[in-house]
């Protein structure tokens, strides 16, 4: 079974179509486990109606707001699955997403893997495409985190069950780190599976709030120190301007 993580808050106006990914994939052994962040729209009520369709989906409400890293582990602690994926609630996949990222696991014996995606506007139109390298190891991704959260997923069997750093922002990239000090690297399947969707609240719609989270992983979370960190902030900060300008 696939475990799949998702953290709602507010997001009514998409979470229909993330869960109809879901639905229609062509591996149908999965759960999906929803984690309400104290919304105030009608998400919810979605979700619960849902259910009724189909007990697969499973949702569990935070009685304070608590952010999406508080979310995502009480998802992760609830699951029952062998194998560990993410979706948050605004983002879709492919309909043979989980077929072949497992394929690609399992055939390989990998344990920690993601794919490239596309990005979509809240229209749903493709505003971009993200290629990703085959794999990454722990040195790698401090550069540059090259693993859509939408993409991942881990084996449980081999690793056990990781949990994310409670941080406000750049959780999943704190994650990624923490499983590349328990396996050597991540491994990369190269074909779009998936959809990401940019909203106006999003952190990748707002890089200056990104890169003090970037530095607050490197510095408080990995415990870096300050010139290992501002190597790494280089790499990052370069990335990002030759991704924005030249490509």
């Amino acid at each position: 079974m696939v475990s799949i993580v998702t953290p709602l808050h507010n997001s009514s106006k998409f979470i229909i179509e993330t869960i109809d990914g879901v639905i229609l994939q062509s591996y149908t052994n999965w759960e999906m486990i929803i984690v309400d962040d104290c919304s105030t729209d009608n998400g919810v009520e979605i979700v619960e109606k849902l259910q009724k369709q189909d007990d697969r989906i499973k949702l569990i409400k935070n009685e304070i707001n608590s952010g999406p890293a508080v979310s995502r582990n009480r998802a992760i602690e609830a699951a029952r699955g062998r194998f560990i994926a993410f979706l948050d609630s605004d983002d879709i996949w492919h309909p043979t997403k989980l077929e072949e990222q497992l394929n690609f696991m399992q055939k390989n014996d990998y344990v920690f893997t993601f794919t490239a995606y596309d990005k979509i506007n809240e229209k749903g139109e493709k505003v971009g495409h993200v290629e990703i390298p085959l794999e990454v190891a722990y040195n790698d991704l401090l550069k540059t985190c090259s693993i859509g959260c939408l993409t991942a997923m881990y084996d449980t069997r081999k690793i056990g069950k990781v949990y994310m750093p409670i941080i406000k922002k750049r959780q999943d990239f704190a994650l990624w780190l923490k499983i590349l000090k328990i396996v050597p690297k991540a491994y990369g399947l190269n074909r779009p599976l998936a959809k990401y969707r940019l909203t106006s609240n999003s952190v990748s719609s707002n890089k200056l709030k990104a890169s003090k989270y970037q530095w607050k992983v490197y510095r408080h979370i990995e415990k870096l120190n300050i010139v290992s960190s501002t190597y790494y902030f280089l790499f990052y900060t370069i990335h990002g301007i030759v991704k924005k300008y030249f490509k």
